[in-house]
């Protein structure tokens, strides 16, 4: 990803990416959608979000890994399933060099899914 552009939408921001990122990018992107087929998908601090009675959860390319930030709840909710990464508050770190969680990923974002649908 270029430091400071902003891609118009979430196949742009893949395709700025490194060649070894975009695979695991688009595998993730298609995950979220299955889990989340309601919410919109847009760029939101430069990466891509999807939003669904506000924000759901983002991903990005990072340096070394892929980042899945399902907000704070996303993360504290799903923590014993978790331990094998690396995590923060509203963060999760895939690392590039391994395959990605599908079904965590996706039992992550019906959570975030169902939290954001509460009436």
């Amino acid at each position: 990803m270029k430091k400071g552009s902003s891609p118009e939408n979430i196949d742009a921001y893949i395709a700025e990416c490194p060649l070894h990122f975009q695979d695991k990018l688009h595998e993730l992107w298609t995950i979220i959608r299955k889990a989340a087929p309601g919410a919109e998908e847009k760029i939101s601090y430069q990466m891509p979000a999807f939003m669904l009675n506000g924000p759901l959860v983002y991903f990005a390319a990072q340096k070394n890994h892929i980042g899945f930030y399902p907000t704070p709840s996303g993360v504290e909710a799903f923590k014993e399933d978790l331990v094998a990464y690396k995590t923060s508050k509203g963060a999760i770190q895939f690392p590039i060099d391994k395959p990605l969680p599908a079904q965590l990923v996706s039992r992550i974002v019906r959570f975030r899914v169902k939290e954001n649908t509460k009436a």
